[in-house]
Formats: structure tokens, sequence, C-alpha cells
């Protein structure tokens, strides 16, 4: 029995569970986010578009791909229960290589943020620190539902759109750049407390307190919707104050959209938050963008 598992334990990981262990699915909202900011600095984007795909990089397949390794790492006991097929549960990831290659990619991304000048690279130790904070013992934000979804909306939205406007400026973002960032983040919360509906038998079991565990799917459901829609109507306020009534109509054409498709959610949480994720979150990170038009524009009257 010894030798058969340290046999196991010795093997290489098959190259597609690796690929599925970083989950390149999950990239898109960092992604979406540091282009959010990189359009909302103003700056211009000509000459710089090798600055943009690193950090492009940095923001998907190595800080976030990381993030997902160590999660994944961190939750092996839980996905044995919620999710059995994924790599490491599987074997098909097997002994600690789950562990190393989330570390090598922590390592990774340090070493790229270092070449996107100093606010890049502080805010890749944010996120570095961060991702382990969350699935990490003793830390392991995740076992509150308030925490850990605040710090992956944060990692997920707020903190690449920040990195995107500070690259391109070479400096700080702008007072309205952080103010928009920042509550497109606080919105994010809701969507990632839709994402743990799939984990709730999983979470209750190990005693890991999400909303949805918490507070039962309807109500999380409904809190996060409030979660969602609140942040956003700031944003459209926000904008017309500051003069950009149309990009504030574009913003409230999504949101109108996002309170239909909450109407379907709210009739049945726990089997229509896939669904939604595929609908009023794609709504919701429209949005985003169409934001950072609006402070592009902003920025071009100042």
């Amino acid at each position: 029995m010894s030798a058969n598992t340290d046999l196991h334990s010795s093997s290489w990981p098959q190259p597609l569970a690796a690929l599925e262990l970083i989950k390149p699915i999950t990239w898109f909202p960092p992604m979406w986010a540091f282009l959010c900011g990189v359009v909302s600095s103003g700056g211009a984007l000509s000459g710089q578009i090798g600055l943009i795909l690193l950090g492009l990089v940095l923001a998907g397949p190595i800080v976030c791909g990381m993030s997902q390794a160590a999660n994944d790492w961190c939750d092996r006991h839980v996905d044995k229960i919620n999710e059995p097929h994924r790599p490491i549960p599987s074997g098909r990831i097997p002994g600690m290589w789950g562990a190393w290659i989330a570390i090598a990619m922590s390592v990774l991304a340090l070493a790229v943020g270092w070449q996107l000048g100093p606010w890049g690279f502080g805010a890749t130790v944010f996120g570095v620190l961060a991702a382990w904070a969350y699935s990490a013992e003793p830390v392991r934000l995740k076992r509150s539902g308030w925490w850990g979804p605040g710090l992956v909306a944060l990692c997920y939205e707020g903190l690449p759109w920040f990195t995107g406007a500070a690259v391109l400026s070479a400096g700080a973002p702008s007072l309205q750049v952080v103010i928009i960032a920042a509550l497109y983040a606080l919105g994010a919360h809701g969507i990632m407390t839709l994402n743990d509906f799939k984990a709730l038998e999983g979470d209750r079991q190990l005693g890991i307190n999400s909303l949805p565990v918490t507070l039962g799917p309807e109500r999380a459901a409904r809190l996060a919707c409030w979660m969602m829609i609140v942040p956003q109507t700031a944003v459209i306020a926000l904008l017309t104050l500051w003069g950009q009534p149309i990009f504030a109509l574009a913003i409230l054409a999504a949101v109108i959209g996002q309170l239909m498709a909450m109407r379907v959610l709210l009739k049945d949480p726990k089997a229509k938050a896939p669904w939604y994720n595929g609908t009023g979150v794609s709504l919701y990170v429209s949005g985003m963008m169409i934001a950072a038009f609006g402070l592009r524009g902003l920025e071009a009257l100042v």
C-alpha cells in the first residue's frame, strides 16, 4: 500500500488536468476589469500595447489562474463531496502537485508584476496575498459569507480595474476612477454570493458559512440582487452628476435588463443561479465597460 501511494504521489499531473486546475473560464472577469481600467484612465493606448497585453496575462492566466489552483488545493476535501471529478480529488493532479503549481504561479505573478512598475507590483502583491488568505488556513476567509465573497469581488473587479488605470497613467488613478471601480467591486459581492450556490451542500457539511448556507437560498439570492443593483444605481447617479448622461442611460438600460433576469432568478434561486450568471452578470460587466468609456470622456474634459 505504501509503495503504491508513493508511486501515485510521484507521478506527473496530466497536462489537460493542469489546465483545468487553473480554470481558463474564470480569467475573463479580471482581464475585463483590467481593460476597463485601461480605458477609464484616459491614457493614450498607442505605444502601450505590449504593457497592456502583459497586464492582461498577469490579471487572467497568472494571478487568477494561481488563485484557482490555490483554492482547489485548499478545497480538495470539500471538492470530494461537491465535485469529485475535479483534477485534485479525482487524482488527475496527484500528490502535492496542486500546491506546487499554486506556489510556482505565485512566484511567477510577482516576477511579472515587477515589470509593471510600483503600482502594478503593489497590486500584484495584494492579489497574491488575498488569494492565499481566501483559501488557506488559518485565515481562510472563504469560511465567511461576507469577507470571502467581498475579497474575491475586490480582486476580480476592483483591483484589476485600479491596476489597469494605474499602469496606463504611470501613477495613481483619479478619484473618479477609484470610486467607480470600488462600486463595481462592491456590486460583485452579489455575483460571488450567487456563485456559492453550486457548493451549498458541501459548504453546509464542512462548516463554510457562505450566505446561501447561513441565510438560505431565497434570502441569500435577494440580498445578492440588492448588492448588485445598489452600487450600479450609484454609478448611474455619479456619471449623471459628472456630466456623462448618455453613459448613465446606457448603464440604466443594462440594470433594467438585470432586474428582469432577477425576477426569473428569485423564482428558484438554487436552480436559476447558473442561468443568471450567463445573463444578468453579462449585463453587469457590460455596464462596467460603458462606465469606463464614460470616465474616459470625463478625463478628456479635465
